[in-house]
């Protein structure tokens, strides 16, 4: 497991890349921009969808870094056990 440095330096990662994505949603929402680019990538309306992924994906990233840094342990799933009653 990281210390709480590395858990920081994450964390301010995340948070940046999230911000970068959010504002590209923002845009090509708005309609005022045909694309943005995020550094080497070009986004358009067609990659909203796969915009918000990426979004959710990052703030789940962002909690559990944030969880992490409080000393909360990280949610693992140990079994399932399907029943059918």
């Amino acid at each position: 497991m990281a210390n709480a440095v590395e858990l920081r330096a994450r964390l301010d990662f995340w948070k940046k890349a999230l911000e970068k994505l959010r504002m590209a949603y923002l845009k090509l929402l708005d309609g005022g921009v045909k694309s943005y680019r995020i550094d080497d990538r070009e986004l358009t309306r067609f990659d909203l969808p796969k915009l918000q992924e990426e979004i959710e994906a990052a703030e789940k990233k962002v909690d559990e870094l944030t969880a992490l840094l409080e000393g909360q342990k990280p949610r693992r799933a140990v079994a399932v056990i399907p029943r059918d009653w």
